[in-house]
């Protein structure tokens, strides 16, 4: 199996045991989240190595963090703890159907503090792959600085690159400004991820071939635009197809889907499978990561995974 890096800023996550609005809700049940925490859960689920970069908080929010990536199998050799800066968190509001309301508590976070001393001493060898997402880029100048030099490093070493915007444009003070680097940054990455309103928003287009265009036009050799359940389109070397999506028997928590898909179509590429093939792995993580709560219950191991294809009505 791959080992695989990535960078982020993991939170303590509290969701309310009962429906209605966050200001009502009295008990609430801790998880993780993070978007690159979903992503290493996923891939270490599948039996890849993942190494996870972040600065936490010296807060018992921290401490718990690294131990829930540990218990997950992900290396946290380059998890360091900032005294002066407290760890991030968010608040998610329990529903019976759609998107829930999230609030969060991460400004001037201890991982937000992240910059280039935090990878001066990574040590590159043996990693054939890194999973960078929008967001660190989002929480300050110096966390913008360290991801475009990783991003360097990783081409410069050949290290595979993949790239998902997973915009927050609540983190940027301007949307120009968050489509200029958020493109810009994808445009370093083998493999780019953008959801269709991400891609619309990015690039202003909202037709799959004219956002795929967009980024082949810079040198992004494959573009997988996910469609919610509508499954996926992708555009690579020259190749271009829909991805049908899997069924889901209930939506439980649409949060960590597009993580769930990430991790599909990653590791199926790291494993030499065709990209239909990869394609086809990131919809059905997807769809069951849509149908358990918190952001990272749902995504699969292997077993589970393969039942779940082979028991789906998808063609496969």
């Amino acid at each position: 199996m791959s080992r695989i890096i990535t960078v982020g800023e993991p939170m303590a996550l509290f969701v309310a045991e009962q429906e209605g609005p966050l200001e009502n809700v009295n008990r609430f049940d801790r998880y993780v989240a993070g978007a690159e925490v979903n992503f290493s859960i996923g891939m270490s689920r599948l039996g890849h190595t993942v190494t996870y970069i972040t600065k936490l908080g010296s807060d018992p929010f921290g401490r718990n963090i690294e131990k829930f990536l540990q218990s997950n199998e992900i290396d946290t050799s380059y998890v360091t703890y900032d005294p002066s800066y407290l760890t991030g968190m968010q608040w998610k509001q329990k529903v019976s159907s759609g998107d829930p309301e999230v609030f969060s508590a991460r400004k001037n976070s201890a991982a937000s503090h992240m910059d280039l001393d935090t990878i001066s001493n990574l040590n590159w060898d043996g990693f054939d792959h890194i999973h960078l997402t929008g967001i660190p880029p989002a929480l300050s100048a110096g966390c913008r600085e360290m991801v475009y030099e990783l991003m360097k490093e990783a081409r410069t070493r050949g290290v595979q690159i993949s790239y998902d915007p997973n915009l927050r444009p609540g983190l940027w003070s301007d949307k120009q400004e968050m489509a200029r680097v958020i493109n810009d940054l994808a445009c370093h990455a083998d493999i780019v991820l953008p959801g269709i309103e991400e891609g619309k928003l990015l690039t202003g287009s909202e037709d799959v071939h004219e956002i795929a265009a967009h980024y082949h036009a810079a040198g992004v050799k494959t573009v997988v635009i996910k469609l919610g359940a509508k499954g996926a389109f992708t555009s690579s070397e020259g190749e271009q197809f829909y991805t049908e999506g899997f069924p889901v028997e209930k939506v439980v928590d649409t949060v960590g889907a597009g993580d769930g898909f990430a991790v599909g179509v990653v590791s199926a590429i790291l494993e030499g499978l065709p990209i239909q093939e990869a394609v086809k792995r990131g919809a059905a993580i997807g769809a069951l990561a849509v149908m358990s709560p918190g952001d990272n219950d749902g995504l699969p191991d292997r077993e589970s995974l393969e039942g779940y294809m082979k028991g789906s009505k998808v063609e496969l």
